[in-house]
């Protein structure tokens, strides 16, 4: 070690000193400098060892000593068994065992005794060396056959670049496995070349090194330097590399929902995120067929006509949208150590507004694949209370219209009253604001919209305060109500939503617009805007009492 055994002691000393007095302690060092590594500015870790059944803080303690940062931790007896035990249970599935406990773990595998010197071998005796030795192979043998073998899914997606970092991790998670399996088992990458040098092979230290400082680029060279560190693998012994990507198949995400309104695909993650998808992602989205090899998954992707699909396929995968699953050898999950995602990637929320539309979520692009900035439940009811306005508005018109041709000012006033809030309230939900608030707080309420519908506000309150007393005022009403329906339309992206009471198309075709929300909303438990919509619903979008 780079410290003398009396050094240590004396740091242990004057730590100890500025903790609380009382309790016995065993005391072992931990981390680099006992591993044999470490240098100046390295950490002085001692972990505190004591014959309970206590919870002990998890949390450090860090301490300044003559120069040196010095961290302190403490474990009971009762901690440190439970957590060897669980690395030893854990073992027959690396892919579930935590980086950290098996970190926590070697670390006092590994340690080298201060004081309680029977304690703390005590405590190493629960999990022998050698069965140590062959879980730490294991856990990182497992991440490199993932990583490999999502490199090579990414090469078959044209993801060069991409691939290549993939096969970076792979490599180093190779040559860790086989360096645990020779007892270098710690964890940390950075000492890397420090225990390559332990294990004194030469040859493949340095066949390490030359694959590891390869710069390929995309194409041919990336492929030809996935295939170089395919082949060190299986030198070192690791099993179940791919060759190529026809093994590799694309599978179903559970908790992962296709639903289209219109045009527009969404496709829901875990009953919460809402993905809206662009023209050509949607494209490619409907040309999946699962359970295909990934090969052939990309060439009917091409078939689309949509350019690079390969670059969308490996977004949907990126955002747990699909899977791929290693032909008799379980999911392909890659994690990077030290860095491992908890789950997929999710990315910033859109900033496109307004958020809904009545045919779906709005988009940037043809290329897009959008988390909308909303939770799935109200996503669904937004759009709904969206159609539903718009149905409202088409009615409130209708009965506009008719009061002014019998003269009925007072009905044609209140009723032009009606329209205007209704079309507010589709205003406010294709902005995402759900519940919404009352009719009577609607134009105040504006302010929590952008800037840019300012001007639908001003029109609205105008519209609020006309009066109707004569069919000249009727109809200069009618007029700018017709305008100002037109405007709000146009703003929320309805400007072709279906004149629902002119004919039995257009009342079909609004009960169909209707039934494609309604469905999103009951798979997601979200509050229908009226009770008619379960008949709505139940009869799959046609009337309750329609002829078959």
């Amino acid at each position: 070690m780079i410290l003398t055994e009396d050094r240590l002691q004396d740091l242990l000393d004057k730590a100890l000193a500025e903790l609380p007095h009382g309790t016995e302690w065993a005391v072992t060092l931990e981390g680099s400098i006992a591993e044999g590594f470490g240098n100046p500015s390295s950490d002085i870790d001692f972990l505190l060892v004591g014959r309970s059944d206590d919870d002990l803080p998890t949390m450090p303690s860090l301490l300044f000593v003559d120069g040196r940062r010095v961290e302190i931790r403490t474990r009971s007896l009762r901690q440190l068994a439970d957590q060897l035990s669980a690395v030893e249970e854990g073992a027959e599935r690396p892919g579930r065992l935590s980086e950290d406990l098996l970190n926590r773990c070697q670390r006092v595998l590994h340690s080298h005794p201060l004081r309680g010197h029977a304690l703390v071998e005590e405590v190493k005796a629960m999990l022998p060396a050698e069965r140590f030795r062959r879980i730490a192979a294991g856990w990182w043998a497992h991440r490199a056959r993932q990583s490999l073998r999502h490199a090579t899914a990414l090469l078959c997606l044209g993801a060069g670049d991409e691939a290549v970092d993939w096969t970076r991790a792979g490599l180093v998670q190779t040559v860790k496995s086989w360096a645990a399996g020779l007892g270098e088992t710690y964890l940390e990458p950075k000492w890397l070349s420090m225990q390559l040098d332990r294990t004194g092979r030469t040859d493949i230290r340095d066949r390490y090194w030359e694959l590891e400082s390869a710069a390929p680029g995309p194409g041919d060279a990336a492929q030809d330097h996935l295939a170089a560190c395919l082949a060190f693998a299986e030198d070192l012994g690791l099993t179940g590399v791919p060759r190529g990507p026809e093994r590799l198949t694309v599978e179903r995400v559970a908790k992962v929902s296709t639903w289209q309104t219109g045009e527009r695909v969404h496709v829901i993650r875990g009953r919460r995120d809402v993905f809206a998808l662009g023209d050509d992602a949607g494209a490619v989205w409907r040309s999946l067929v699962l359970g295909r090899p990934l090969p052939r998954v990309r060439a009917m992707a091409a078939d689309t006509g949509v350019a690079d699909p390969g670059a969308l396929l490996a977004a949907f995968l990126r955002y747990g949208l699909i899977r791929l699953a290693w032909k008799g050898g379980g999911t392909v999950t890659p994690a990077l150590p030290l860095a491992a995602p908890s789950g997929p990637v999710t990315p910033p929320p859109s900033t496109a507004q307004p958020l809904l539309s009545v045919r779906g979520a709005t988009v940037g692009g043809p290329r897009a694949i959008d988390l909308v900035p909303l939770p799935a439940d109200r996503f669904a009811a937004a759009a709904m209370a969206l159609v539903w306005s718009n149905v409202v508005v088409e009615n409130a018109v209708e009965d506009v219209t008719g009061a002014l041709q019998r003269g009925q000012w007072r009905v044609a006033e209140l009723t032009a009253r009606r329209a205007v809030h209704a079309a507010l309230r589709g205003l406010f939900s294709a902005h995402g604001v759900h519940p919404l608030p009352a009719d009577s707080d609607l134009v105040r309420r504006t302010d929590l919209l952008p800037p840019v519908t300012a001007p639908i506000a001003a029109h609205a309150g105008e519209l609020l305060r006309r009066g109707v007393d004569s069919a000249e005022h009727g109809d200069a009403l009618l007029a700018e109500l017709r305008s100002y329906i037109a405007l709000v339309r146009g703003a929320v992206g309805a400007d072709s939503f279906p004149l629902s009471f002119d004919s039995a198309d257009t009342w079909r075709a609004t009960l169909q617009l209707g039934h494609d929300w309604l469905r999103v909303g009951a798979h997601l438990g979200a509050e229908l805007p009226i009770e008619e919509a379960r008949d709505l619903l139940a009869g799959q979008g046609a009337q309750p009492h329609q002829a078959l």
